[in-house]
């Protein structure tokens, strides 16, 4: 996974002062680092009978909408408020300072289905977990797949023990 972690730039002091901002723009951009993370993710879930790729917004839409294809499954967008037409589940979350919420349609995914949640970075884990109890409202989770994972901040220790959690690069 070197390959992967080595097209993603390191960006110093973004957003702000005294923040080291993983930008995986560089890595998406490269035809051959897009595909070896797609492939990545697809091969780790091909055996897990998987119907849905749920992606958070926004860039789990970039990688998630590709796994969904290459599984041969449906795709479902987790987005933030306000953004959804029709009724949604929805989960609000704690930040740093204050909360969050995220929703998804109440009708995207069957009762017992299962789907592999998708997004760029797992972080202190707050959105993953909530997108993790939105899916549970309906489907079987069956796993959760990152393109970078910052260790530090713990945030798989938010997420269910009971489900395979893939990170392509880890800081």
């Amino acid at each position: 996974m070197d390959y992967i972690k080595n097209a993603i730039r390191d960006v110093p002091d973004f957003p702000k002062k005294g923040i080291l901002f993983r930008d995986i723009t560089t890595a998406i951009k490269d035809k051959n680092v897009m595909k070896r993370m797609i492939d990545e993710i697809v091969e780790a879930f091909k055996d897990e009978k998987i119907d849905y790729v749920a992606g958070i917004e926004s860039r789990g839409f970039i990688f998630g909408m590709p796994v969904a294809y290459s599984l041969g499954c449906g795709f479902v967008p987790i987005r933030k408020p306000n953004k959804l037409p029709a009724e949604t589940y929805s989960v609000e979350y704690e930040l740093e300072y204050g909360t969050d919420k995220i929703e998804m349609h109440k009708d995207a995914i069957e009762k017992g289905k299962r789907v592999l949640i998708i997004d760029d970075l797992l972080a202190t884990g707050g959105t993953a977990a909530a997108a993790c109890e939105l899916v549970q409202k309906a489907g079987v989770l069956a796993g959760v797949a990152f393109v970078i994972e910052l260790e530090d901040l713990k945030g798989r220790e938010k997420l269910p023990k009971d489900v395979k959690i893939l990170s392509l690069a880890k800081y």
